[in-house]
């Protein structure tokens, strides 16, 4: 994957939720199987936080979806409902990107891997995951 860092910009359907991200134009993006995951058919590229910057007028159309141990803060807008980022257990410490909300024309190459949800303890150690969020 090229380490050089662009800009990509991103946000929901209805456009009230935009951010702006500092990745490489070819990421890794996680699919994960885990109950929400699964469901929403989420696949996100992992960044470190400070990388990643919330746009003015954005915050008052969050809302936060937690379960099981709180630590992953499931971020979504609260009129269109789309998850375009959010803050996962793997890794609190970074943000997780919807790699299909960045505006088109930045991302040059998306490598897809699996991220075993429903067995996590096992995945989050034996994928290096956690490696995502730093810099």
């Amino acid at each position: 994957m090229d380490t050089e860092l662009v800009i990509h910009n991103g946000g929901c359907h209805c456009g009230r939720v935009r951010w702006r991200v500092q990745a490489p134009a070819s990421v890794t993006a996680w699919q994960c199987n885990c109950s929400d995951c699964d469901m929403r058919g989420n696949t996100h590229v992992i960044v470190p936080s400070q990388r990643f910057e919330l746009l003015e007028g954005s915050k008052e159309f969050l809302t936060t979806y937690t379960f099981g141990t709180h630590t992953a803060k499931h971020t979504f807008c609260k009129v269109c409902g789309i998850t375009s980022f959010y803050t996962p257990k793997s890794n609190p410490d970074g943000i997780a990107i919807t790699y299909k909300c960045v505006d088109s024309g930045t991302l040059t190459h998306v490598e897809i891997k699996h991220f075993d949800g429903l067995n996590w303890e096992k995945s989050h150690k034996s994928t290096g995951i956690a490696s995502c969020s730093k810099d």
